[in-house]
């Protein structure tokens, strides 16, 4: 099993803010891992944070997003997209909420392959 460092991550891009990778970031980012590895290798799910969410992609591609986790508000949503890549944002209360939608999330995984 692979370590991976839980503590905040800052990243600085371009003349941006930083960004702050936070706890509960990833920790969806785990459940995500979680939910499709019945789809796909969990080597090929990556973590892309920006400013506004934090992106999870298939091959570290963006033009494969499988979800976007908008945590950075009061209300938190998870992203889910469509076979058109259209991003419907679900409001969730916890991270946990997450495995409610794996279905969904599997399905956009199997639409890349």
């Amino acid at each position: 099993m692979e370590n991976i460092d839980l503590t905040p991550v800052e990243t600085e891009q371009a003349g941006c803010e930083k960004i702050v990778t936070t706890e509960e970031e990833i920790e969806g980012f785990m459940i995500v891992k979680a939910i499709v590895r019945s789809a796909v290798d969990v080597k090929r799910v990556a973590i892309r944070d920006n400013q506004s969410y934090c992106g999870v992609l298939l091959d570290d591609n963006n033009r494969k997003p499988i979800c976007r986790l908008h945590f950075n508000r009061s209300q938190k949503y998870l992203g889910i997209f469509d076979v058109e890549k259209n991003e419907t944002r679900i409001p969730i209360n916890s991270v946990d909420d997450i495995y409610s939608y794996s279905e969904k999330l599997i399905d956009t995984v199997n639409s890349y392959l």
